[in-house]
């Protein structure tokens, strides 16, 4: 039975009327759930630890700023939007021990939750509101009266209404405008995992980088080799986005759309496809949490994170592609990090 899908008219944004929000954490996706859900006329505080560099910028923005222990005290729905890695660590010093009774815990990610890291009480509600984009494109959807598709996912239902309040939630930040589709954490959060290491960010990136490699140490011109494996992929992408798979190969010559169909499964083998199962094993039985949470933890002072970080900050395309994007400088106001 296929998963049902809730819009603005399947949610009560009135249910939040009487209720205070605490956001933890004021990120990329805390900043956009406290702004949207402020504008759409809810009781939002931010929770933070002391000293935060996002304590001024919250105040500034019209919050009110408590550390996270004092903000759950005060919440009626606490919303977890912190880095995975820390959240069970901050959950037991400063939210389970301030929980109220019937209150409700959310998360936008169901990894804490499904590998066993929190383990909530049974009197709290427990509930996943999980935008499918980031943070700046859920305020930016948000402010053009649009919005960004959500998951809901229902783990406890303490209060009997735990469903309603998530949907209210999710109207409140503009999800409800494009749609909420119903989940479970595991899946959420197993089919999340997946999405981003074998597609999204492990193997979009290591095709584009093996594409340049292949060029140029075959004697091509560096920048070209960037402009046509890396930098058009956004046009492509968009294309996508937009119209599909048909739309992308309506819009590109017959040529590219020949080599596509005879070229795509000589990349994308059986074997690749392989490797792709292994990956979903590794997350599906926790290998995959149980090496990341290791490498993450403070006695490991995340040294092996931090390497492969340098490591793919010194590939000779992050240089070429810093040079090529000064070409087109009026872009210089969406980058998130500059040059």
């Amino acid at each position: 039975m296929s998963a049902k899908i809730y819009y603005q008219e399947d949610c009560n944004l009135s249910i939040l009327e009487d209720k205070t929000i605490a956001i933890i954490g004021y990120g990329s996706q805390g900043h956009a759930h406290a702004l949207n859900l402020k504008e759409s006329g809810c009781k939002v505080i931010i929770g933070l630890y002391e000293g935060s560099q996002s304590w001024k910028k919250a105040e500034a923005q019209g919050f009110e700023v408590f550390v996270a222990a004092e903000a759950t005290k005060r919440a009626d729905i606490v919303m977890f939007l912190i880095h995975d890695e820390t959240q069970a660590a901050i959950y037991k010093a400063d939210i389970e021990p301030n929980l109220k009774d019937e209150s409700m815990l959310m998360f936008a990610h169901g990894f804490n939750i499904h590998f066993g890291m929190i383990t909530p009480p049974k009197n709290v509600d427990v509930a996943m509101i999980a935008p499918k984009g980031p943070g700046h494109t859920v305020r930016s959807e948000y402010q053009l009266g649009k919005g960004v598709p959500c998951l809901v996912a229902i783990e406890q239902d303490a209060s009997g209404k735990a469903l309603d309040k998530a949907l209210a939630y999710a109207a409140g930040i503009g999800g409800a405008r494009a749609g909420v589709l119903e989940t479970t954490f595991r899946v959420e959060t197993e089919t999340d995992l997946f999405g981003e290491q074998a597609v999204l960010c492990g193997g979009v990136v290591a095709l584009m980088q093996a594409g340049y490699e292949t060029l140029v140490e075959a004697g091509y011109d560096e920048r070209s080799a960037y402009f046509e494996c890396i930098h058009e992929m956004k046009l492509i992408v968009d294309l996508i986005y937009q119209s599909g798979f048909a739309g992308m190969r309506y819009s590109v010559s017959n040529t590219a759309e020949y080599g596509d169909y005879i070229t795509g499964p000589k990349i994308i083998t059986e074997d690749i496809k392989k490797n792709m199962k292994k990956v979903l094993g590794d997350i599906q039985d926790g290998t995959f949490a149980r090496n990341f949470l290791v490498d993450m933890s403070a006695t490991s002072g995340q040294a092996h994170f931090k390497a492969m970080r340098k490591l793919g900050a010194e590939h000779s395309s992050e240089k070429v592609g810093a040079a090529i994007r000064e070409l087109y400088s009026w872009s210089d106001e969406d980058k998130l990090i500059h040059n």
